[in-house]
């Protein structure tokens, strides 16, 4: 390798190391309102329309603005895949589905080992294709089934005489679906769903993988317990995508306020985390304000952008070049545009 070469990488990566230490947001541009317009969670973004949900609906914007609804069913985070099929963690249906491209839909996780999941919130991809899903439980606890006998921190059940610990966990999709018929039994025998041990995590929320499946990165909302975690964790992945064991580490701490939410990750590795609140509750303050929180990959603050009326739920990428951050938060949708 020349050395003209070797200056030239090494000019990239310097580029590359000072662009993930500054503010992406366009100077002086400030968050736009589109109103409450049903903007809860989940937003994705494909050929031109944003697709978000509000509780019960899939809701779509298109390129003219006007929001219809794209599906009804209550859910949380979206993706679209590689086919440009959108995946959806269906909460109220205790799922996780894909919807066909003539609008039929497969259910593609609904059970961990016959115990039906808790309430799938959020998810991600890695560059194999498999889906990566949070399964918390906000409010009432009452039908959760995937537990583990432990004693735990937060208030173990009994059951059946032992102490046990309900699992709020991470899982990953291996398959997409069944296999087609014809394969051999041994195919039908890997397990379509794993469970991701991630060590330390309370309640995990959002949820992202770095573009070189190196890390895994779960937002630690415990945000109804007193002194729950509100944390970005980061955890190492082997080659296989499993956590490494003792590879936990925080990249950022909301402490007392409202934690983590859904996130993002651009192209220089800054991390883009939907957190806070501008209501207290019994829980939580309002020293981190509702919006979104930009961070470098090693967790320091970079930016802030605010947005109202309560708590900041999620965010995505859009636009034709990628570069307009969309922000969800108390049904209203946020815009600012980025660098």
């Amino acid at each position: 390798m020349s050395f003209r070469t070797l200056s030239n990488l090494a000019l990239v990566l310097l580029l590359a190391s000072c662009s993930s230490q500054r503010s992406p947001v366009v100077p002086g541009a400030k968050p736009k309102d589109h109103g409450a317009i049903g903007a809860t969670e989940g937003p994705a973004w494909k050929d031109g329309s944003l697709y978000f949900t509000d509780g019960k609906h899939i809701n779509r914007m298109g390129p003219d603005g006007k929001t219809t609804v794209f599906r009804h069913n209550a859910s949380n985070g979206l993706l679209f895949d590689k086919e440009g099929r959108l995946i959806a963690c269906e909460s109220g249906m205790r799922r996780v589905t894909r919807t066909e491209k003539d609008g039929s839909i497969t259910v593609l996780a609904d059970r961990f080992e016959g115990k039906r999941f808790n309430t799938p919130n959020d998810l991600c991809m890695d560059s194999k294709g498999r889906i990566y899903f949070t399964d918390p439980r906000y409010g009432p606890r009452t039908g959760m089934e995937i537990w583990e006998t432990r004693v735990g921190k937060y208030g173990p059940a009994s059951k059946a005489g032992s102490n046990i610990e309900f699992v709020e966990g991470v899982y990953r999709i291996n398959r997409q679906a069944k296999l087609p018929d014809g394969l051999c039994a041994f195919a039908y025998e890997i397990p379509n769903v794993d469970r991701i041990h991630c060590d330390g995590a309370e309640r995990p929320n959002g949820i992202l993988i770095s573009p070189d499946d190196r890390y895994l990165y779960i937002a630690d909302n415990n945000n109804n317990t007193h002194g729950g975690s509100r944390k970005l964790l980061r955890y190492t992945l082997d080659q296989n995508g499993d956590v490494k064991p003792g590879s936990r580490k925080v990249i950022f701490d909301w402490k007392g306020g409202r934690g983590p939410d859904g996130m993002k990750m651009d192209s220089a590795g800054r991390i883009y985390v939907a957190a806070g609140t501008n209501k207290p509750t019994e829980f939580e303050n309002t020293s981190f304000k509702a919006g979104c929180y930009i961070l470098s990959p090693s967790g320091r603050l970079l930016d802030f952008i605010p947005v109202g009326p309560d708590e900041c739920c999620n965010c995505a990428f859009s636009g034709k070049d990628g570069k307009t951050l969309f922000i969800t938060s108390g049904s209203h949708l946020w815009s600012v545009p980025l660098r």
